[in-house]
């Protein structure tokens, strides 16, 4: 079944808020050897002049794979997750993700293709603040492979 071309233009209801934890901050830190004390120490963080634990800013995707379950959740979108690899990610940030931060994600999808036997989808997920504030915006383009 290939990807529903009406994808194209829908826009999902925001994901529930996301607190930031520290030591959310922290594991994703390890994960991806971000070893700057702002990333782990908060004492390093706040003599930078945040307000807590600044986390990379590759985190965003924590916050966008809530987004991206809504779009694989959909009966109608003729995504098979089993045939998913991921194509392309990119970040779009007005201010560093921290610790504390109270996030929520909307997800767009802003096109589909097919090309050959496959589908390329592309979400964004624009990620705001608790006051409503742009924070970054996600950007993934997942491919679903045709039959082989």
């Amino acid at each position: 079944m290939p990807v529903n071309p009406e994808l194209l233009g829908r826009t999902f209801p925001p994901a529930p808020p996301y607190l930031v934890g520290r030591e959310k901050v922290r594991e994703f830190s390890r994960a991806v050897f971000a070893t700057n004390p702002i990333n782990l120490d908060v004492d390093a963080a706040r003599a930078a002049g945040h307000a807590d634990l600044v986390a990379p800013p590759t985190f965003a995707i924590v916050v966008q794979e809530i987004t991206l379950a809504q779009l694989l959740a959909e009966e109608d979108s003729g995504i098979d997750f089993t045939r998913v690899v991921h194509g392309d990610q990119r970040f779009t940030t007005t201010r560093a993700i921290v610790a504390g931060d109270e996030l929520t994600a909307q997800l767009a999808v802003t096109s589909v293709k097919t090309l050959g036997g496959h589908s390329m989808v592309t979400a964004e997920s624009t990620i705001t603040d608790a006051a409503g504030e742009h924070v970054v915006t996600a950007i993934s383009t997942l491919v679903v492979r045709g039959d082989e």
